[in-house]
């Protein structure tokens, strides 16, 4: 998925003590499985900072896009370790033996991530979802976290008495191009319908606000973004299950080598539950959404 951009960043880090696929059909799993390139396991001693073959030696360069908000990065700053996606970065960096001064954040834009060619960055978090598509374009490493889809209305619309995706038949529905949400929305709510796609996640915001639709889809953390800080006249109406796309991985160039250090990385920090414990204090809000059916 991919993103609001943020209004109120403050306000929202005060109401959120917690709290992207473009064309893959596959579920869940076997996006992950497919987009995944590099062998889960590396060797110890590969995977040290003096092993490692970053960007620059000694650093190690992790990208996100601008702006960064909330629950994923806190006051738009990548560095200060807040918000789920800058402490899970922070968590691999010490997994790899780098201390929280030899991480460097550069600014990569959504939609570039996932582009072929080089990178400017050895890892990139910036909520991206895995999908064999882009996997054949870089790679990813293993999920970090699934992040189901929402559907947002104005508390005054007739689609936020929703109690069941077949009671969105006729609503018109907003999403942003290139996202799993579009997919969810043309695979799964299958509005009667098409929907209305918008080049940027600004313009969804604004298309709501304006009631140019009935309700968007984005990610559920972004929803309670959304919700709490961009549209306060919206609710969540629920959330529900994307096809192939909703689980988010670090994404690197094609065939870097530091591919099977990440997953090593982040495997370590799920077994140990360090993972777990970021993502129940970073994106514990996500759990209170009714589920649509």
């Amino acid at each position: 998925m991919r993103r609001l951009a943020p209004a109120l960043l403050a306000a929202a880090a005060l109401l959120l003590a917690a709290c992207g696929g473009d064309d893959s059909n596959s579920s869940s799993s076997s996006s992950s499985k497919a987009a995944t390139t590099a062998a889960s396991g590396a060797s110890a001693n590969a995977c040290t900072k003096q092993s490692l073959k970053t960007q620059t030696p000694g650093t190690l360069t992790v990208a996100t896009d601008k702006p960064a908000f909330p629950p994923y990065f806190e006051n738009n700053d990548p560095k200060n370790g807040r918000g789920f996606e800058s402490a899970v970065a922070y968590a691999v960096a010490q997994k790899l033996g780098y201390a929280k001064t030899d991480v460097k954040w550069v600014t990569e834009p959504f939609n570039s991530s996932y582009a072929p060619g080089p990178k400017k960055f050895d890892f990139d978090v910036d909520q991206i979802s895995i999908t064999p598509a882009r996997g054949k374009r870089v790679d990813f490493s293993t999920p970090y976290y699934t992040a189901p889809q929402a559907l947002v209305a104005l508390k005054s619309s007739d689609a936020a008495k929703a109690a069941s995706l077949a009671d969105l038949a006729s609503a018109k529905l907003g999403v942003q191009i290139g996202t799993t949400s579009l997919d969810a929305v043309q695979q799964v709510v299958k509005p009667s319908s098409r929907p209305k796609v918008f080049n940027d996640s600004n313009d969804v915001v604004t298309a709501l606000k304006q009631k140019q639709v009935d309700a968007v889809v984005v990610d559920l953390p972004t929803a309670f973004f959304l919700t709490a800080a961009q549209v306060p006249s919206a609710k969540i109406v629920g959330q529900f299950s994307a096809p192939g796309g909703d689980q988010w991985g670090a994404l690197l160039r094609k065939g870097s080598p530091l591919t099977a250090c990440v997953n090593q990385a982040i495997g370590d920090l799920r077994e140990g539950g360090q993972l777990q414990a970021l993502e129940q204090r970073w994106m514990g809000a996500a759990a209170g959404a009714p589920v649509l059916k």
